[in-house]
């Protein structure tokens, strides 16, 4: 699931970077480079434009140098890789400006999930994670993302104030972009600090009832 990049001037083929085939490229030291590049900004609500564009280039780079594969969300033993829990650090919107300013970031496949009447174009998340139009300020808090792969289900647990806030539902794999899940959240609960419980999944079924479709979220790998 679903979450800007900055690229230095093309000056000459001198300092043309390495390929991504090149021995000096290392994705290790990418990796390392992105969570440097992710630390210290509450989640991404602090990052700056420069900040968010050297992120999205980054994960640019490593998507170039390790593709995700078609197969991940309809292969058994793909999806493997993908189960159990995930710590959210850092989310930003999709577009950073201009696309002049920032060419070389990562963009999300704005293919149309057609029926599902979900915006797959923008992301406009910032420090925040959102399901079916509701949405929660992330920053410096803990935030799980949970697959379970066997059952087919994600669920989003956020750290609040005063307990626990939990959303999630089935996905499957999008007919348009092979990479990309489609969720259908419908379960919500707040787990309060004195353990009373208020479960909020009603809320999903009536905008799945306005929307005519039980998709209404997404997340690509």
């Amino acid at each position: 699931t679903s979450t800007g990049a900055f690229q230095m001037p093309n000056l000459a083929s001198i300092f043309k970077p390495p390929s991504m085939n090149s021995p000096s490229f290392s994705v290790a030291k990418k990796k390392a480079e992105l969570i440097d590049a992710v630390s210290f900004t509450n989640n991404g609500k602090d990052a700056t434009p420069e900040q968010q564009g050297r992120v999205l280039a980054l994960v640019a780079d490593l998507e170039r140098a390790r593709p995700v594969p078609d197969s991940l969300l309809s292969s058994s033993s793909e999806m493997k890789a993908l189960d159990g829990t995930w710590f959210l650090q850092y989310t930003s919107p999709s577009k950073i400006g201009d696309s002049d300013e920032f060419p070389e970031t990562w963009k999300p496949n704005f293919a149309s999930e057609g029926d599902s009447n979900i915006e797959t174009k923008r992301f406009q998340s910032k420090g925040t994670v959102s399901a079916a139009g509701i949405t929660v300020d992330t920053s410096n808090r803990a935030v799980k993302q949970i697959f379970n792969v066997e059952e087919a289900s994600v669920f989003n647990e956020v750290e609040l104030d005063f307990g626990v806030g939990r959303a999630g539902g089935q996905y499957r794999q999008s007919e348009n972009v092979p990479n990309r899940a489609m969720v259908a959240f419908n379960e919500a609960s707040v787990t309060f600090t004195n353990g009373f419980v208020v479960n909020l999944g009603w809320v999903f079924a009536i905008v799945g009832a306005i929307r005519g479709s039980k998709d209404n979220g997404w997340l690509e790998t």
